[in-house]
C-alpha cells in the first residue's frame, strides 16, 4: 500500500477502505508519513467528504494510536458529557454533581482552555487546592465512592487527533465535518464511558454558527458512537449568546454552585435539565425525559447534588471554604460597570466577542503557556431580550490590570446592541439527534 494511491483515490471522491484509513493515521503519527501528503490527503477529504463507514473507521483508527482507558472497576453504567465549546459553558461543573447524585457514576476528562472557549479544568482549579491530576485507580475510587471525579485527559489518549488537529489548523481543513466529528468521538471513546451525551452548540460562540450544520455534526457524531456500540445522544444548543450570567473562571464555578442551590441563571437550568435527563435515560435510570428532569430538580431541591460537588471538591483536594463562601472565587482589584449608551431592549450581547473580551482580561490563555487570572471575568446583568434604560449597567467586569481592561472594553462595546424594537430571544434547546431521528424543537 503507497500513500500516493490514498491520494489518488480520495482526489477521485472514492471510498476509502478500513485498511487505507488505519495505514495513513498509523503512518502519520508514526511520521512516516510527511506532512505535504498528509496535507493533500485532507484537502481531499474536505472537499470530496467522507462517508459514514469512513468516518467511523477514522474514528477507531485515532482512538488506536494511543491508550484507552478501562474504566470496568467502576460500577454501574457510565455514562459522559460532553460540548462542542461556548462561552459561559459551566454545564459539566453543575452537571456532574446532578446526574451523581441521582446514583448514576459520572466518569469525566477534561480538557484546558485555549482560546475564548474557557476548559472545565481551568474554572475548578479557582478553587484552591483543587486538583485534577489524579490515577486512574484514585479516579475509579472516587467515582465509586461518591459517584463523580474529573481528571485531565492523558497526552497518550488519542494522540494521532492532536498531530493531525495541528495540521488542520494550519492548512484550512478544520471545519469538515467527518474530521471534526472523528477528532471529538475519538476522545471520547478513549475515555472509557458506557453511553454518550453530546452538547452541539451552535450560534456566534460556537464553532457551528449555523444550526443546520450543527444537526449535521450531531448526526455524524451519534452515527460514531452508535456504530462502535456505544449508546449515544446529541442535543443541539443554542450559544448565541453566553450561557447563565457569567463569563470567566471563578465566576462560572460561583454560578454552578448557585445552581445547586435553587438559585441561578433560568437557561443554565434548562440546560442542565434537559442533559442530566437524557445522562439519566441513558444509564436506565428513568423511563422517560419529563421523569429524568423531575429527578434533576428533585436533588436541587433536598440538597443531595450540592453536598455531592462539596464531596467531589473535597476528595479533589479543593477547600470548601470557596463553596461556602463562592464571593472568594472572583474578588479583584477593581470593578468596572459597564454601562448601556441609550434605552431600549438588548438585541445582541454577540457570545464570541464577550468571550474574547473575558480573554483579553486575563481568564483564558491564548497558547499552553499563558498564566490564567481566575478572578477575573464578566457579569452580565442583563440578557437577550431584556429592556434597559440609558445608563442602567449591562455588564459588570471584573479586573485585575487597568490595560488589560482597556482592551476588553473596545470588545464589550462591539458585543452589545440596543434597539427600540422588542426581541425574542433564542430558545436554548433546538432539538435532538438519536440514533433513529432527528427531532428540531
Amino acid at each position: 500500500m503507497e500513500m500516493i494511491d490514498i491520494l489518488y483515490k480520495k482526489r477521485n471522491g472514492e471510498e476509502l477502505s478500513k485498511e487505507e484509513i488505519k495505514y495513513f493515521v498509523e503512518g502519520y503519527n508514526n511520521e512516516r508519513i510527511p506532512d505535504y501528503q498528509m496535507s493533500a490527503l485532507l484537502m481531499a477529504i474536505y472537499f470530496k467528504g467522507m462517508n459514514k463507514a469512513e468516518t467511523v473507521n477514522l474514528t477507531n483508527a485515532i482512538i488506536n494510536s494511543g491508550e484507552t482507558i478501562d474504566l470496568s472497576m467502576i460500577k454501574g453504567l457510565k455514562v459522559d458529557k460532553h460540548s462542542t465549546g461556548g462561552v459561559g459553558d459551566k454545564t459539566t461543573i453543575a452537571l456532574g454533581a446532578l446526574v451523581a447524585a441521582n446514583n448514576v457514576p459520572v466518569a469525566k476528562l477534561s480538557g484546558r482552555g485555549l482560546g475564548h472557549t474557557g476548559g472545565t479544568i481551568d474554572k475548578l482549579e479557582a478553587i484552591q487546592g483543587f486538583s485534577a491530576d489524579l490515577t486512574i485507580k484514585k479516579f475509579a475510587d472516587q467515582v465509586n465512592s461518591i459517584k463523580f471525579s474529573l481528571g485531565g485527559q492523558t497526552k497518550d489518549l488519542a494522540p494521532a487527533d492532536k498531530k493531525l488537529y495541528a495540521l488542520r489548523d494550519v492548512t484550512a481543513t478544520i471545519d469538515n465535518i467527518s474530521l471534526i466529528a472523528s477528532s471529538v468521538m475519538s476522545k471520547k471513546l478513549a475515555s472509557g464511558a458506557d453511553r454518550i451525551v453530546l452538547d452541539v452548540k451552535t450560534g456566534s460562540g460556537a464553532f457551528m454558527k449555523d444550526i443546520d450544520q450543527a444537526f449535521e455534526l450531531g448526526r455524524a457524531m451519534v452515527d460514531i458512537g452508535n456504530g462502535v456500540g456505544k449508546n449515544t445522544v446529541a442535543v443541539v444548543t443554542d450559544m448565541e449568546q453566553p450561557l447563565g450570567n457569567t463569563i470567566g473562571n471563578g465566576i462560572e464555578v460561583r454560578e454552578a454552585i448557585e445552581l445547586l442551590q435553587g438559585e441561578g441563571s433560568k437557561d443554565l437550568l434548562e440546560l442542565c435539565h434537559y442533559l442530566g435527563s437524557y445522562m439519566l435515560l441513558l444509564a436506565e435510570k428513568v423511563g422517560s425525559l419529563d421523569e429524568g428532569m423531575e429527578k434533576i430538580q428533585e436533588v436541587i431541591d433536598n440538597g443531595k447534588a450540592l453536598d455531592v460537588f462539596k464531596s467531589f471538591v473535597q476528595s479533589q483536594g479543593g477547600d470548601i471554604k470557596f463553596i461556602e463562601q463562592p464571593e472568594l472565587l472572583h474578588q479583584t482589584q477593581d470593578i468596572y460597570e459597564y454601562k448601556a449608551l441609550s434605552e431600549g431592549y438588548i438585541h445582541r450581547l454577540d457570545a464570541e466577542l464577550l468571550g474574547k473580551s473575558a480573554l483579553t482580561l486575563g481568564a483564558g490563555r491564548l497558547d499552553k503557556s499563558t498564566k490564567i487570572d481566575h478572578k477575573v471575568g464578566l457579569q452580565l446583568e442583563k440578557k437577550i431580550g431584556d429592556y434597559v434604560n440609558k445608563g442602567e449597567t449591562v455588564i459588570t467586569v471584573f479586573y485585575n490590570d487597568k490595560d488589560k481592561l482597556d482592551g476588553a472594553l473596545e470588545l464589550l462595546q462591539e458585543s452589545v446592541y440596543i434597539s427600540d424594537a422588542e426581541k425574542k430571544p433564542r430558545k436554548i434547546i433546538h432539538g435532538v439527534v438519536t440514533e433513529n431521528e432527528e427531532k428540531r424543537l
